[in-house]
């Protein structure tokens, strides 16, 4: 039997596929912003039953080539042209500004790809620098801390998942979360909530949507998580909505610093919550490379 890879099809798209805690994403090299990243493509390659399936995409490229095409107005600040820039999509096409998995992924992704060497690496976002370091690296396995920046509280709101409305702190992590600390709740109890269904929420407060975490209390440093992001409904996993999570459960207990461990559906994350600064550590795997073989797919900005 011929193991040999099978040659790149003419209009086919190479792509990774890795998760963190199984929080998963399209990963696609496109060095020099040459690929036309829209939202039918987006969709197309998260599809879980006619594409690759995934909770987003990751288009790995320099931020000067993202600026050069104009994906990216200039350079958030902070972020230098020769950085690797995380180029974020959300499964239904839309923009987002930040992801806390998928950074450990991204970061991942580049040094299994020759890209970058295990250590730190200055990674750029739409939220600006997210400087990530690969604490262990297997090949496909890797252990990556990711500095998440200074979360910003914004104010309390609620949100109602069915019948059931629930309060919680607002946090900026570069992209908006409500996390809801709910009094009494167990992960027994948390598994039964209908956070798969669609939140509603005070769209005044959140114009531009927003993603909503239902939080058991901190015992012991630890807490339950599950999560609904907007642009892709509920994931295994979020990094940033982990973060604001941690922050929200600290809050309840009258602390704005600590160590928090969550558990979320896909694994255990830890973060770390110093005056001024937030960080995430956690898994990332790659499991799969190839082409995606699409009918007019397109490269060119």
């Amino acid at each position: 039997m011929n193991s040999a890879r099978p040659p790149a099809p003419a209009d086919g798209i190479a792509f990774l596929k890795g998760h963190g805690t199984l929080n998963d994403f399209v990963i696609l090299p496109d060095d020099h912003a040459e690929l036309d990243l829209h939202e039918d493509l987006v969709r197309a390659l998260c599809d879980r039953r006619a594409g690759i399936g995934a909770d987003g995409v990751l288009r790995v490229a320099r931020t000067g080539a993202l600026v050069d095409r104009g994906v990216l107005t200039a350079p958030p600040t902070g972020v230098d042209p020769d950085d690797w820039f995380m180029d974020y999509r959300n499964a239904d096409g839309s923009v987002a500004e930040m992801c806390g998995n998928g950074v450990r992924v991204f970061a991942h992704a580049l040094v299994s790809t020759g890209r970058a060497e295990a250590g730190r690496i200055a990674i750029g976002t739409r939220s600006g620098p997210r400087p990530a370091d690969i604490l262990a690296h297997d090949g496909d396995h890797a252990v990556v801390r990711v500095d998440m920046g200074e979360p910003r509280l914004l104010g309390i709101s609620s949100a109602e998942f069915g019948d059931r409305t629930f309060a919680g702190l607002a946090v900026d992590m570069g992209n908006p979360h409500l996390a809801c600390v709910v009094p009494g709740l167990d992960a027994a109890a948390l598994r039964g909530l209908p956070v798969h269904l669609a939140p509603r929420f005070d769209t005044g407060f959140f114009p531009g949507g927003v993603n909503v975490e239902i939080v058991t209390p901190l015992v012991d440093g630890r807490v339950s998580m599950r999560v609904h992001e907007r642009g892709a409904g509920e994931t295994m996993s979020c990094g940033t909505g982990i973060v604001a999570a941690a922050v929200a459960a600290l809050a309840d207990g009258g602390e704005a610093t600590g160590e928090v461990v969550v558990t979320v559906p896909g694994g255990e994350l830890a973060v770390s919550l110093t005056k001024g600064g937030s960080a995430l550590t956690g898994p990332s795997e790659i499991v799969a490379d190839g082409w995606f073989r699409r009918a007019g797919s397109t490269r060119g900005a």
